[in-house]
């Protein structure tokens, strides 16, 4: 996979190459800030949950927007880069925010899970590192999943990541001057759209018990 070409005029460039690797890196921190943010978030706001009465709903939220504004920045310098190096921005780069729909539905959900998880088990932020960092190499960032395509078993695998729809639909719009996949978007965005409901639940649920733990 690593090994394999991106495929396309001029695409085995090192600045393409740059390109293409800083697109999927700005969406995948997105996550993983995010996720590693929010498994620590609860116990570092400790005096919120004992001596004020706040909505605690809010800190994964606010974890998620410092993430966000760091990844629109880099989305800004990613679309000057391909301007400056290319010449052009792909007329199917106004799809590229739609990829960020599903993402922040994903971490949303996945920001309220882990908070709630971390105020009982504390040591769960240096699991989710690990996981991470397994994650950045099954979501192809290093790689396009057309890498894959000897073998259609894989690559379906590699498809029930949501990452790996997310990242590739945003190289698609920004840097292939493609459509989106709109079947696979569309299914990765209502997938995250229940994990968001299903997080926020179990957190409104769990958070009850915060007071206690702390």
């Amino acid at each position: 996979m690593l090994g394999a070409r991106w495929g396309g005029v001029g695409d085995d460039s090192r600045v393409r190459f740059a390109l293409m690797l800083f697109c999927g890196l700005l969406l995948f921190n997105i996550f993983s800030e995010t996720a590693s943010a929010c498994a620590a978030i609860i116990v570092a706001h400790a005096n919120y949950v004992k001596k004020v009465v706040f909505p605690l709903e809010v800190l994964p939220v606010v974890a998620l927007g410092t993430a966000l504004v760091q990844g629109l920045i880099s989305a800004v310098v990613l679309l000057a880069g391909i301007l400056l190096f290319e010449h052009r921005v792909p007329p199917t780069a106004g799809y590229f925010p739609l990829t960020f729909i599903p993402l922040l539905l994903l971490c949303l959900g996945l920001g309220w899970f882990l908070a709630s998880i971390g105020v009982y088990l504390r040591d769960v932020g240096q699991a989710i590192a690990v996981v991470v960092q397994i994650l950045i190499f099954m979501t192809p960032i290093f790689y396009t999943i057309n890498a894959l395509k000897d073998h259609p078993g894989l690559q379906f695998v590699m498809r029930l990541n949501p990452l790996t729809i997310i990242v590739e639909n945003a190289r698609l719009t920004v840097m292939r001057g493609e459509p989106p996949e709109w079947l696979w978007l569309g299914v990765v965005t209502v997938f995250c759209l229940v994990v968001m409901q299903f997080g926020y639940a179990w957190f409104m649920k769990t958070k009850r018990g915060f007071a206690d733990v702390i």
